[in-house]
């Protein structure tokens, strides 16, 4: 996708998604920032990453629901690459089980934090770094296709990703007087399960495809939201979900 000489933040870079797409950054010719809170993850996407492309991949531990760790952590990203040109937002967790009648208030606000406030938090500190360069950049947020449906096993990460999907657009018109593109890619149930290293075997899907959606999947999706080719693209979500958000299925 021609992304030589720019550098990418991903965070949530040590595994699944994460890691597919600092993955896809570099063989798409970027440098790439490996944003994690897990120091053994993030070492271990950077170590692939660099067997293949020497140099071409940092780690840099952070919690992205805390201000002042987000903040130092873009300041030391742009110092250490001299630029940063692409974020993408994919970090979240999720709660499971709990109805709004028995939802703990600290899981509720702990979801947002680090779901949704750390969008915020990263696309500000990062952003102020593209607008500084003069150069432009883009930014990706991983939406969810539970963002646009009810939930019967979950209310904030919902919640949250609706937020997402719609803080998006209104980033979008904020950035792009800086020449910023913001845009969103959802997916549905790909890779392994929100907060979980591995894939259950007898993971229930039902899409038009036929199959799991793949981590290579919205990393491909991504790669084409922060390319040229997508350059006249802002404020669009781009849902990648083998048709079952808007498909009808039996």
């Amino acid at each position: 996708m021609g992304l030589e000489g720019k550098v990418a933040v991903v965070t949530g870079a040590g595994r699944n998604v994460g890691a597919a797409i600092a993955a896809r950054m570099v063989r798409d010719g970027a440098k790439v920032a490996v944003v994690d809170l897990d120091e053994a993850r993030a070492r271990a996407t950077v170590e692939k990453i660099n067997a293949e492309t020497p140099g071409a991949a940092e780690k840099f531990l952070c919690d992205v629901a805390d201000k002042d760790s987000v903040a130092t952590t873009m300041e030391a990203i742009a110092d250490h690459f001299g630029r940063i040109d692409i974020l993408v937002n994919n970090v979240a967790i999720t709660d499971r089980g709990a109805t709004v009648l028995d939802l703990d208030e600290d899981e509720w606000a702990r979801v947002l934090q680090v779901t949704l406030t750390s969008v915020f938090l990263c696309t500000k500190y990062a952003g102020r770094k593209m607008a500084a360069g003069g150069r432009g950049g883009a930014v990706v947020n991983i939406g969810s296709t539970s963002g646009y449906r009810a939930r019967p096993n979950a209310l904030a990460y919902p919640a949250a990703k609706a937020a997402v999907i719609n803080m998006t657009r209104s980033m979008a018109a904020q950035l792009a007087p800086h020449g910023i593109r913001v845009n969103s890619v959802t997916p549905n149930k790909v890779g392994s399960p929100v907060g979980h290293d591995e894939e259950p075997e007898n993971r229930p899907r039902k899409n038009m495809l036929g199959r799991g959606c793949r981590p290579e999947d919205i990393a491909g999706a991504v790669a084409y939201m922060v390319s040229d080719d997508a350059g006249f693209v802002t404020s669009t979500d781009l849902v990648v979900d083998g048709g079952v958000l808007y498909g009808v299925m039996d």
